[in-house]
């Protein structure tokens, strides 16, 4: 029975599979295989870069209403920096980004001074596995209370503003997520429900992924309620992030090619009011990050209201500790009444 359904699986796709599975192992000696804390400089260097810009028409074409403003690669000699896999904006102005490997780094947007930027490792846990550190998600409410989403383990951490693991929890509606393919996109609304989204794809769809609907904080209230999310083909969510007149921004992300990596993005915007459980809630794709644009593998998204009403996002990379990726930073900005 499972050999049947198999041969009914167009060609086209399996190719895609195949080169898929190809990629990922070819990655394997670069993320699992690597070493994550090389020997670096203790106290915290950065070193912020400009990046040339493509012609304006040239951006449009791929980012329609969003107009990237600058974008710069962060360098440091520092130990622990990199791999940042989500983004945070903190009440005071500054900006956290956290690591798979269980570190964080508070840093000022560029132009600002770095005087008082901090890196260090969080209390996740005593031991060295992946699993036990692997912080592919994030987000936090207005009182500066985070929470983290962990692969391997799959599982959501509460911490307070100063980094205190207070609660975690391994919700049963997550347990099947896998291993290397857990909640890599998570946001809690203005209304204080939970929306998590998994990086896997369901089965052998190039489009659709489980996620799951919290009614509040997933630590105190575990039961979740699944629904599908549907996205643009062939691309895993990384990110994403509620605008204030409620709906998401998802950033994305696909590796085109692995050695050496290439990657493709993705922005889509959906509205979490027309999430029904059990049910599939498509979003529409607002802007494509491609190869004509300094792009790497984009994993965190954070947004910025201004006064003007226009919206700054903000994008950051993984680099996954490898010498062949980069840690860029982007800052955009857009009018939420173009958005669809």
């Amino acid at each position: 029975m499972r050999l049947a359904t198999r041969r009914r699986i167009p060609i086209p796709l399996l190719v895609r599979r195949t080169i898929a599975l190809l990629a990922l192992l070819a990655l394997l000696p670069l993320t699992w295989g690597r070493s994550p804390y090389p020997a670096k400089l203790k106290q915290l260097e950065l070193d912020i870069v400009p990046l040339a810009l493509p012609a304006p028409d040239r951006m449009a074409a791929h980012l329609g209403a969003f107009h990237l403003e600058q974008a710069w690669q962060i360098r440091s000699r520092t130990h622990r920096f990199g791999s940042y896999s989500a983004l945070l904006m903190r009440k005071d102005g500054s900006m956290l980004g956290l690591s798979d490997s269980g570190n964080f780094l508070r840093f000022r947007p560029p132009g600002e001074s770095q005087a008082h930027s901090r890196i260090g490792e969080l209390p996740l846990s005593n031991g060295e596995a992946k699993e036990d550190r692997d912080v592919e998600s994030a987000t936090e409410d207005s009182d500066g209370t985070i929470w983290l989403g962990l692969e391997g383990k799959n599982a959501i951490y509460r911490m307070t503003p100063k980094f205190h693991v207070e609660k975690r929890v391994q919700p049963d509606s997550m347990r099947d997520w896998g291993v290397n393919t857990g909640p890599e996109a998570m946001t809690r609304l203005a209304d204080g429900r939970f929306v998590l989204l998994r990086e896997g794809f369901s089965g052998w769809s190039s489009h659709l992924h489980p996620a799951v609907m919290f009614a509040g904080d997933p630590t105190e209230n575990p039961d979740g309620q699944r629904f599908v999310f549907d996205g643009p083909d062939g691309f895993s969510p990384t990110d994403m992030a509620q605008m204030p007149d409620g709906r998401l921004l998802i950033l994305m992300r696909r590796l085109i090619w692995p050695m050496p990596q290439h990657f493709a993005g993705r922005i889509a915007i959906g509205d979490p009011k027309t999430i029904r459980p059990g049910q599939t809630w498509r979003v529409k794709e607002v802007a494509r990050l491609s190869s004509d644009l300094p792009i790497d593998n984009f994993e965190g998204l954070a947004i910025v209201p201004r006064e003007d009403g226009r919206l700054t996002i903000w994008l950051i990379s993984d680099d996954n500790y490898s010498p062949l990726q980069r840690t860029l930073l982007w800052k955009m900005s857009v009018d939420p009444a173009q958005l669809p």
